[in-house]
């Protein structure tokens, strides 16, 4: 067996940690296979004769390529969503990202938990994840973010507040969150561009499901530019309902519901959005349409 072939044996048995890494710092399959496609490059270009821990060693790289894929971020546009109903799009285009897989993983992690994770800076991200979900030692993830270990230490502290602090307030006062989706769907129907990223969080996630990406949504945006563009003078048939006790928006076609809208709210704004059009999820939700001022 060949050097490289012996590194190709190795990464591809640490490919699943190393996957779980990356898509929890990224928060998309397909991102973190790009990751993990550039760490492989580095691996292959490297000399590891006298790497001891070549597990470790992975996932520092892997962090290191997921730091760099976040700062450069806002520099990308994410893709619109088609409108519901539309052709489904051919598989082949949707950049490698398995839908289904997405939305296990996603699962998996939890969407309160990614939304949080898309609001910390870069940095923070990585020393919590790599810290509190992986146990990667201060001492290995200092040189990734260019600090020491204290400093490293501190970032983590200051992720692990915010990440506790947003999972315990999920705003709580139904009837300020109702008001909230309320003036989501206003605005959308509207098309106020403008009254949209007021309302959403300006690292706002949206997600949708596999059933509704083949009826044309994307699978992930990011960020109150590419959410609001996506639903500005669109939800036009979406009315109020509670979704398992919260408010949000439901989508029916002969009293069948066909897309239920969740919505994280987090200090009145919108942080988080999915769109859910399985229909064995559905069926396991409780739906209750509502009048757009019941409380």
């Amino acid at each position: 067996m060949t050097e490289q072939e012996w590194l190709a044996e190795r990464f591809e048995a640490n490919r699943p940690h190393l996957r779980a890494v990356a898509y929890r710092m990224l928060g998309s399959l397909s991102e973190a296979d790009d990751a993990l496609q550039e760490s492989w490059l580095r691996l292959s270009r490297s000399r590891t004769d006298e790497v001891q821990n070549l597990g470790g060693w992975l996932t520092t790289v892997v962090g290191r390529v997921c730091l760099d894929m976040l700062r450069s971020r806002k520099s990308r546009r994410e893709e619109p969503l088609a409108p519901f109903g539309a052709e489904p799009p051919n598989p082949d285009q949707v950049a490698g990202t398995d839908p289904e897989q997405e939305v296990m993983m996603a699962d998996s992690v939890g969407l309160a938990l990614l939304v949080v994770l898309e609001t910390l800076a870069p940095a923070e991200r990585l020393a919590f994840v790599l810290h509190d979900l992986f146990s990667l030692p201060f001492e290995q993830i200092a040189p990734i973010i260019g600090r020491s270990p204290a400093a490293a230490r501190q970032l983590a502290s200051r992720a692990r507040r915010r990440v506790k602090g947003a999972a315990a307030v999920p705003d709580a006062d139904l009837a300020r969150r109702r008001q909230v989706v309320d003036a989501f769907l206003a605005a959308s129907r509207g098309g106020d561009f403008g009254a949209l990223l007021a309302l959403l969080d300006p690292e706002v996630v949206f997600r949708a499901d596999a059933a509704a990406v083949k009826t044309g949504a994307s699978p992930l945006l990011r960020g109150a530019q590419a959410v609001a563009g996506t639903f500005a003078g669109r939800a036009r048939a979406a009315q109020p309902a509670m979704i398992d006790g919260a408010p949000g928006l439901l989508w029916s076609v002969g009293g069948r519901p066909k897309v239920a809208f969740g919505f994280t709210i987090v200090d009145g704004k919108i942080a988080g959005i999915e769109l859910v059009a399985d229909p064995d999820r559905l069926a396991a939700m409780k739906l209750t349409l509502q009048s757009p001022n019941a409380p």
